[in-house]
């Protein structure tokens, strides 16, 4: 392949992933896919390419398309029993960040939420909401319809923003300070501060760890303070498990304020936090390493900083 077409893709590498990201939400499987489209680039008669970035487009689209359909993935992310890969804010992959839709689209929630949606409705949501594309753009894509892609992505944004939590976007100074009073009350034990900083009808999601074959929910105030609580108690099991006594930062991840659990310099936990209204809507527990594979790379590759609280 000459240079030129592989300066070509090259060029639109990192829009390419970003897209593959929110698509699957896994940034292993997003380079996979990247990597199949490159593939497909070089074995392509180029010269019958009009539009190089709009071939590339949906050429990774449905490579993406291909991978939420397979029997595979659908077991994965059965049941409710998926979370995303973590990404540290200003990971290339997390794509364009111009506009609140386009932030938004990366956070936890709504990739979860995009979890509920179609494969198809999935894609046409994301090349509109994240990357402007026009309906045209989109049908051409997706091979469907304007119309349909329309439908789409209608029925995708009703059914995101049904179960969204929040109005709009939050100024992420207060958020941070937040999750810093969260962070303090849970490592202090003071679990009737923890309830205070939560909405009633506060939700934690948790991999156990890493260990629990199914995800662990929790609901209400009450009881999300309890599990917080328990998590954040320092015990020997708990230090054999990490591998050391960790120490607590908070930084955003995926475009939300994240409490990050580092033993050395190696990441083994996060907790990524919803705020609405000035309090804590839902958190995310996470410690399976796949899941943290690339925020731990971006967080060795950091300046280093002092920890909001020292060793557990």
């Amino acid at each position: 392949m000459e240079n030129a077409a592989i300066d070509r893709f090259e060029a639109g590498r990192v829009r390419l992933a970003s897209l593959a990201y929110r698509l699957l939400g896994s940034a292993a499987d997003a380079e996979d896919a990247v990597q199949d489209a490159f593939l497909r680039w070089q074995a392509a008669d180029r010269e019958c390419i009009d539009v190089p970035e709009a071939w590339l487009t949906k050429v990774v689209t449905n490579l993406c398309l291909d991978r939420l359909r397979s029997a595979q993935a659908r077991h994965e992310r059965a049941a409710g029993d998926w979370l995303p890969e973590l990404l540290l804010d200003g990971d290339p992959m997390l794509g364009p960040a111009d506009t609140f839709e386009q932030r938004e689209s990366v956070s936890l929630a709504v990739l979860m939420l995009m979890e509920r949606l179609s494969p198809v409705e999935r894609a046409a949501y994301v090349l509109r909401e994240a990357f402007a594309c026009s309906h045209a753009e989109i049908a051409g894509i997706l091979d469907i319809s304007e119309s349909a892609s329309q439908q789409h992505v209608h029925r995708a944004r009703r059914r995101v923003a049904a179960r969204r939590r929040g109005a709009g976007e939050v100024d992420p100074a207060s958020a941070r300070r937040i999750v810093e009073e969260f962070l303090a009350a849970a490592t202090s034990g003071r679990t009737e501060r923890l309830v205070a900083l939560l909405t009633e009808d506060a939700t934690a999601v948790s991999d156990g760890a890493g260990l629990a074959r199914r995800l662990l929910r929790y609901g209400t105030g009450e009881r999300v303070a309890s599990f917080v609580r328990a998590g954040f108690r320092p015990t020997p099991a708990k230090r054999r498990l990490a591998g050391g006594s960790p120490v607590f930062h908070i930084a955003p991840v995926n475009g939300s304020p994240a409490v990050i659990a580092v033993v050395g310099n190696r990441v083994v936990g996060a907790v990524v936090f919803a705020v609405d209204g000035g309090r804590i809507a839902s958190l995310h527990g996470i410690a399976a390493a796949g899941r943290l594979a690339r925020l731990d790379e971006a967080w060795r590759r950091r300046e280093p900083v002092a920890p909001a609280v020292g060793a557990w």
